[in-house]
């Protein structure tokens, strides 16, 4: 059972409300269609009150509309439903039975049973001069065509909020799923471009260096001839110039040089000096001449003769 009110009246003295239920089993044969399919509404209604809040939001109101076989009329108060009757037939001899009474019960419940307003629902266009000779009233025909007043009135079962609520939180899921899944698929595609846009540069690179590959071989083979030629058109080779530098960079008489031998890919010189401290600064000064920097000269561990002298040997390479 699922119940829900709304507040007609309100006064220092008390309230006045309108309180409907409905079974919940005859909710879900009614809207069984619906739930089938997944269709959950946010929102179950009285036809009556939403109808009322429509046409007649202020005042009294009488509202008669079919329903099925039968002929439903309804009481409401500003909008709000106070009281309903179910006539079994729609023709004019029972009305003129009912609807007297109607008025008389709703008077006894303490509603006010003039009607100002009286709505005919437009498929009983038929009953209205009968409707109108009862209740002495004017008579508006009204259909379903007007988009219907906000209504508070909820009678959607707690079950139904539940299962609403797990469908709208799939339904996120859902989207965020695919965004994810559109995100995962488009850095996809951008690798793919990139990785087919790379191998076309590589192969673009590769007949470039296709194309150049006889020129670069060219260029190799004059550079491994100057190599070659250097020592003799280059003067920095020349054995004059590396002896002088050579000696400018002893540091002092008690070190001596004994051979020097010179190729074009190895420069080698034999010395002797008085201590091991004088062989290695030698060789220091000799990695520091700027004009000794076209050789990368090193040096092994000098031999310590019997008188304590020291035996070194360099050997420099063109760099």
């Amino acid at each position: 059972m699922t119940t829900d009110f709304e507040v007609i009246e309100q006064t220092e003295s008390g309230s006045v409300v309108s309180a409907v239920a409905i079974r919940n089993e005859q909710l879900a044969e009614i809207a069984a269609p619906l739930l089938e399919h997944g269709y959950i509404p946010r929102q179950v209604t009285v036809y009556a009150a939403q109808r009322a809040s429509t046409y007649a939001p202020r005042g009294n109101a009488l509202l008669i509309y079919p329903e099925g076989e039968t002929l439903v009329s309804a009481v409401t108060e500003h909008g709000k439903l106070s009281f309903t009757r179910t006539f079994q037939s729609a023709n004019g001899e029972e009305l003129q039975l009912e609807l007297p009474q109607l008025r008389l019960s709703a008077e006894l419940q303490g509603i006010n049973a003039s009607f100002p307003n009286v709505l005919l629902d437009e498929t009983c266009y038929q009953l209205r001069d009968t409707v109108e000779g009862i209740l002495a009233s004017p008579t508006e025909i009204v259909g379903i065509e007007l988009p219907p007043a906000p209504v508070k009135l909820n009678l959607l079962p707690e079950s139904w909020r539940h299962r609403r609520s797990q469908i709208a939180r799939q339904g996120e899921w859902r989207k965020r799923l695919i965004w994810a899944g559109g995100a995962y698929a488009g850095f996809l595609l951008v690798l793919l471009a990139y990785h087919a846009y790379m191998r076309l540069e590589i192969r673009r690179l590769e007949g470039r260096i296709t194309r150049d590959a006889p020129q670069t071989e060219f260029v190799r083979t004059a550079e491994a001839n100057w190599k070659a030629l250097a020592p003799a058109v280059d003067s920095r080779y020349y054995p004059v110039e590396i002896l002088l530098h050579l000696f400018e960079s002893l540091p002092s008489s008690d070190v001596r040089i004994t051979a020097y031998n010179q190729s074009a890919r190895q420069v080698s010189v034999d010395g002797e000096a008085n201590t091991a401290g004088l062989a290695y600064q030698f060789i220091d000064k000799v990695k520091k001449s700027p004009e000794l920097r076209i050789f990368q000269f090193e040096m092994a561990a000098p031999r310590i003769l019997p008188n304590d002298h020291a035996q070194f040997r360099l050997e420099g390479r063109p760099r």
